[in-house]
């Protein structure tokens, strides 16, 4: 794939590398601007089974 986006950018290998820097640097600015804050709340990182205390929710009696 990377082989293939190479070959079809324009220019020497200079012009190329700098264009896949823009393009890898805009693929991140998506990423972390639109594409993360939309996922989230759908991602369980807040489910937490710890308790105030210190012990897990589902092995407080043991």
């Amino acid at each position: 794939m990377y082989g293939w986006i190479w070959r079809h950018l324009p220019g020497n290998a200079w012009v190329r590398g700098f264009i896949s820097l823009v393009l890898a640097l805009a693929v991140v600015y998506v990423l972390f601007q639109y594409v993360f804050p939309w996922a989230e709340p759908l991602l369980p990182f807040g489910d937490v089974t710890v308790d105030g205390d210190g012990t897990s929710a589902m092995g407080a009696g043991r």
